[in-house]
C-alpha cells in the first residue's frame, strides 16, 4: 500500500501503518505540487540574491535573529545549527517511533509552505523507503521553537551525518547512505531550519499513542465483559434503556459492546446482586470518556500533522515570508496530556477488577487469590497474588505519569522561547502510561483466564457468553495456561504485551 505525501490530508492511521512498515510513503507526481515545490525554492533563491536578509538564512537563529550573517556564509548555516543542536540525552526513540517521526516531518514539509527543495524531500522519502532510521535522543525538546534538538538528529543524518540504524544494525549514516546509493545532502540555507524547527517529533509520537489508545479502550471493554462473567456479576447493569438516559456517545458504545458479550443479560440471569461494585457497574463511565475524547483528540493531532508549522513560512503565490510561531506544539501538548490521564484511568480500573476478583471476600465463591490448586497443594501455592501487586505498581505509576506536562513551561534561549509548549515531554509520557497501561490489561487478561475457568468449576457454572466474548476466551485459552502450581508468569505476561501492541485481536470494530 502506498500513502501519498503532497496529495491530500493524511490520517493517524497512514502514519502508522508506515510506522509498521506496512505501507510505503510515497510523493506526489502531480505537476501542482511539484509546481509549488519549486516555486518556494526559487523565490527563496531570489530573495536572498536580491535583498539578502531572510530570517533564519542570513540571520542567526531565535534571539540571535539580529546577527547579520554575510550571505556568502549562507550556505554554511544550516549545518551550524543541526551541529550544535546535538546536545540531545536519554534512550533512542524506537524504529516504530523514528518511522512516525520522519513521516510526520515529511508531512509537514510537503504541505509546501517551507521553501525547500523537492530533493530534501525525496532524500525523506528514501529513508523510509530503504528504513534508514536516524539515532535519536528522546530528551531535549521543550516543543517550542520546535523539536529542534531530536530533529537535528534527522537533519545531520539525512546530511550523512552522526549514527543511524539499518536492519537494527547501527552505522554512520554516511555508510547507510552510500549502502543505498543515497548522496549526502548539502542543505540549501533555509532547509536545516524547515527539517528542525516543527512538531514532527511530538505529532509522529502522538498518532502512534492515538491508535493505541484506541485499541486498548476496546481491550479494557472486553476484559471487563470477562471481569463480570468471572464475578457472577449483573449484566443488567448495561442495559439499553439505562444508558439512553445518559446520552454520551462514547459511554453508549462501551455498554452495547458489553451487551455484545455478556449474553447472560438477555436471559435475565444474574441480577439476584442488585449493584455490582463500581469497577465493573461503571466501567462503560470509565472508558467511556475516552471513548468520547478519541474523536476530538483525533482531529486536533491531525490538524497538527496536515500543518506547515516551521517558521518563517514561505508563500510561493504571493512571494511573501510570514513570520510566525506554528512551531509551537500546545496543541499536541493539550491532546498528549489529556491522553495520558484517560489511559491512566483505564488502568485504575481494571486494577480495580482485578483486586476484586482475587479477593475471596469480593469475588463470590472463587478461591483466594484464583489460585488453581486444590487439596494438600493448595497450602503452599498463592495463585495471582503476586501478580497484583505488580499490576498496583504499574497503575501506580501511570497515574503517578499523569502531571500534565504543558503547564511547566520554561522560560528558554535567552527569553526568545518565553512560553514553550512541552508537547514532546506530554507525547512521551503518554507513551509510557500507554505502556504501563497495557501491562495492567495483560496482568487482567491473566486474571479473567483464570477466574472464567474457575468458575465454570462451581455448582452453577459460569454465564454464557455471546460469540465474540466466547472465542476470545478460547483464544486467551491457548496463550495463557491455567494457574494450577506456583509459576513465573512474566514471560506469558511479555507475550500478552506484544498480542495487546501488535493488536492482534479483533474485538468489536
Amino acid at each position: 500500500m502506498s500513502i501519498p505525501f503532497g496529495a491530500g490530508r493524511l490520517e493517524i492511521e497512514d502514519i502508522a501503518a508506515l510506522s509498521r512498515r506496512d505501507a510505503r510513503a510515497v510523493l506526489s507526481s502531480a505537476p501542482a505540487f511539484t509546481s509549488q515545490i519549486q516555486r518556494g525554492a526559487d523565490f527563496l533563491k531570489r530573495l536572498l540574491a536580491e535583498e539578502g536578509v531572510i530570517y533564519g538564512v542570513t540571520t542567526g537563529y531565535g534571539d540571535s535573529c539580529t546577527v547579520a550573517v554575510p550571505v556568502e556564509l549562507a550556505d554554511e548555516l544550516p549545518h551550524h545549527l543541526f551541529t550544535y543542536h546535538g546536545c540531545g540525552f536519554g534512550d533512542h526513540f524506537d524504529a516504530q517511533q523514528t518511522r512516525a517521526i520522519l513521516a510526520a516531518r515529511l508531512a509537514s514539509l510537503s504541505q509546501g509552505y517551507s521553501g525547500v527543495s523537492l530533493e530534501l524531500l525525496q532524500q525523506l522519502e528514501a529513508f523510509l523507503a530503504h528504513d534508514i532510521l536516524p539515532l535519536i535522543p528522546q530528551e531535549g525538546s521543550v516543543g517550542a521553537s520546535g523539536d529542534l534538538t531530536p530533529l537535528s538528529y534527522v537533519a545531520a543524518a539525512l546530511c550523512g551525518e552522526r549514527e543511524v540504524k539499518v536492519d537494527g544494525v547501527q552505522m554512520p549514516a554516511a555508510e547507510a547512505l552510500a549502502r543505498f546509493g543515497l548522496k549526502p545532502l548539502r542543505l540549501k540555507p533555509k532547509e536545516g531550519l524547515a527539517i528542525m524547527n516543527g512538531t514532527a517529533v511530538m505529532t509522529g509520537l502522538a498518532c502512534l499513542a492515538w491508535e493505541r489508545a484506541s485499541y486498548l479502550s476496546q481491550l479494557a471493554t472486553r476484559i471487563t465483559a470477562l471481569a463480570v462473567a468471572a464475578s457472577d456479576g449483573n449484566p443488567q447493569h448495561f442495559d439499553e434503556k439505562l444508558f439512553a438516559a445518559k446520552p454520551h456517545p462514547g459511554q453508549q458504545n462501551v455498554a452495547a459492546r458489553l451487551r455484545l458479550d455478556l449474553g447472560a443479560a438477555k436471559t435475565g440471569r444474574n441480577d439476584h446482586r442488585l449493584q455490582d461494585r463500581y469497577s465493573l457497574r461503571c466501567a462503560p463511565h470509565v472508558i467511556g470518556v475516552l471513548e468520547d475524547a478519541l474523536p476530538f483528540l483525533k482531529t486536533v493531532i491531525e490538524n497538527e500533522l496536515n500543518s506547515a508549522n516551521d517558521n518563517p513560512l514561505i508563500d510561493p503565490d504571493e512571494e511573501r515570508i510570514l513570520h510566525g510561531g506554528h512551531f509551537y506544539g500546545g496543541h499536541i501538548a493539550f491532546a498528549m496530556d489529556s491522553l495520558k490521564n484517560l489511559v491512566a484511568n483505564i488502568a485504575d480500573l481494571l486494577d480495580r477488577q482485578m483486586a476484586l476478583l482475587v479477593d475471596a471476600r469480593y469475588n463470590h465463591g472463587l478461591p483466594a487469590n484464583l489460585s488453581g490448586a486444590t487439596g494438600p497443594r493448595a497450602a503452599i501455592n498463592h495463585g495471582l497474588k503476586a501478580l497484583q501487586i505488580s499490576a498496583s505498581a504499574w497503575t501506580a505509576e501511570a497515574l503517578k505519569n499523569t502531571m500534565p506536562a504543558s503547564v511547566f513551561s520554561r522560560s528558554t534561549e535567552c527569553h526568545n522561547q518565553d512560553k514553550v509548549s512541552m508537547g514532546t515531554i506530554a507525547a512521551r509520557d503518554a507513551l509510557r502510561v500507554l505502556q504501563l497501561t497495557e501491562q495492567v490489561a495483560a496482568a487482567m487478561l491473566v486474571t479473567v483466564r483464570q477466574g472464567m475457568a474457575l468458575r465454570q468449576q462451581t455448582v452453577s457454572g459460569a454465564m454464557p457468553l455471546m460469540e465474540g466474548a466466547d472465542a476470545f476466551i478460547d483464544a486467551l485459552n491457548t496463550q495463557i495456561a491455567f494457574v494450577r502450581e506456583d509459576v513465573a508468569l512474566e514471560p506469558v505476561l511479555r507475550s500478552l504485551v506484544a498480542s495487546i501492541q501488535s493488536q492482534a485481536w479483533k474485538l468489536y470494530d
